[in-house]
């Protein structure tokens, strides 16, 4: 959508075109900067007030077919110039600068109604047009992320499944209440990583790690810390993110730590929502007993399908980034996310 100083030039230069096409009847300069300046008016008058008008009413549009949307649009348009129109010439004939002709009078609010009516249409067909292209981009997203999404499962399913079936056999003789928990921890991060592609609240991500995490913990014999600095529940309720991105990183982590290391892992979290951004940074300590040849890791380390998922639902300039030394492993998700409460 365009912004505000888009719209006023876009205007100032129809306005004066469309002056300069009607100076026939124009002798001085004055006329022509009067009649250019109220032209000016009318169209700032009748444009930028109905924008906003359709951009509020765009929710109720949702619910309508193309053609009820597109003829209200016109009818905004249309009855809004037909207004200011209206107001400003009685403004110029007040001031002086017009003299009244009943004739001109609504000649001119119905030719300003036609204009303006046809200039709407011709922007509609546009952006009609480009948003049957935008469907068809979001289809073609939508079917790649799908296909990602697939391969996570398969992914998952080999490493994963059967070393959590393990843990929760050697816990069904030794310890039933824990195994219980256990099994509604594989439960409720199953049916999520199989529920498709989708924009869940931050609430329930961290629902998603906590249930891996606690899998993890039970197959680690407790060889796992974890540390959370999260924001406010004021505010993280109104933050959101895909679905298991936060869980895939962090599963892509440790399962990499896991395979050089028999030491208790310490994994930090924070979470920060500032200036329309939002960053989840992820820091795994590496225990002083750990042998890691650090171009396999981050070989291994790779988020590229995590960041596509994270781009599709928050536009190009969400990523997954993730740094290795000898001390640790910092992995940092960064999204834009508009808040509505500023």
């Amino acid at each position: 959508m365009m912004s505000p100083w888009q719209w006023l030039l876009y205007l100032f230069f129809w306005s004066l075109f469309v002056t300069v096409i009607d100076r026939h009847d124009l002798d001085t300069w004055m006329q022509f900067l009067t009649r250019f300046s109220g032209r000016v008016v009318k169209n700032v008058l009748t444009v930028i007030p109905a924008a906003y008008l359709i951009d509020y009413l765009r929710p109720t549009f949702k619910h309508m077919s193309s053609i009820k949307a597109s003829l209200s649009v016109l009818f905004i348009f249309t009855l809004s110039s037909a207004f200011w129109v209206t107001v400003v010439m009685l403004m110029m004939i007040n001031l002086g600068l017009m003299v009244y002709d009943r004739a001109d009078f609504i000649l001119n609010v119905c030719l300003m109604m036609v204009i303006t009516g046809g200039f709407a249409f011709v922007f509609l067909l546009y952006f009609m047009r480009r948003h049957r292209e935008m469907m068809a981009l979001k289809q073609s997203f939508e079917q790649k992320l799908a296909a990602q999404n697939d391969l996570i499962k398969a992914r998952i399913a080999p490493h994963f499944f059967f070393n959590t079936i393990n843990s929760l056999n050697s816990l069904i003789e030794s310890d039933p209440p824990k195994a219980a928990e256990l099994l509604q921890d594989i439960s409720a991060l199953f049916r999520a990583s199989f529920s498709g592609i989708h924009e869940i609240s931050f609430e329930e991500e961290i629902a998603l790690c906590e249930h891996y995490l606690a899998i993890e913990s039970s197959r680690l014999s407790e060889k796992l810390v974890v540390h959370w600095q999260l924001p406010d529940d004021e505010v993280m309720y109104d933050m959101v993110i895909t679905a298991l991105t936060l869980q895939g990183v962090l599963e892509k982590m440790l399962s990499n730590v896991v395979e050089v290391t028999t030491e208790t892992i310490v994994i930090d979290i924070k979470a920060v929502w500032e200036q329309h951004h939002v960053r989840v940074t992820v820091t795994v300590t590496l225990p002083n007993k750990t042998f890691i040849v650090l171009h396999d890791l981050r070989q291994r380390l790779d988020f590229r399908i995590q960041a596509e998922r994270l781009q599709a639902y928050f536009g190009e300039t969400a990523d997954i980034t993730s740094t290795v030394n000898r001390e640790n492993i910092v992995t940092s998700i960064h999204y834009p996310l508009q808040d509505v409460g500023l």
